[in-house]
This record gives C-alpha cells, structure tokens and sequence, in this order.
C-alpha cells in the first residue's frame, strides 16, 4: 500500500471540554457531552500543532482555580 493510500484525509475539529482540555473530533461527527468546539479545523496534523500552541499548561481548570492560577 502506497502512502496515498493510507493517508488519512478526515478534516477534524479542534474540540475543548469544561476543563480547558483539548482534543481533536471528526467534523460532522456529534461531539461527546462536555465537548465544544474551540474553532480550528483542518488535517489531523495541523489541529494537533494548534493543540500544542495553545495548551500551554496541561493541569486541569479546577486544578489551575485551587492553586489560584486561574
């Protein structure tokens, strides 16, 4: 099989949940609950380079609101 072949050519979305973690999601896929869009969409890799952009601190919100870095 030629890399054509395997390539993946889903457009996915770039997905957050309530605590600020992200994700990525097929587009025209229903969202899991506690999912929302954040905006971005494209290529797998392109939505995981978004990802390492902005998610700068992996600790969750309500980790983030009790020590106070919120």
């Amino acid at each position: 099989m030629s890399d054509t072949e395997t390539e993946d050519k889903t457009i996915y979305q770039v997905v957050v949940n309530e605590e600020e973690q992200y994700s990525i999601w097929p587009t025209g896929r229903e969202l899991p609950l506690g999912w929302k869009t954040e905006g971005k969409t494209g290529t797998k890799q392109e939505c995981m380079e978004h990802i390492r952009e902005v998610w700068t601190d992996m600790r969750p919100l309500s980790l983030r609101r009790a020590m106070g870095d919120a």
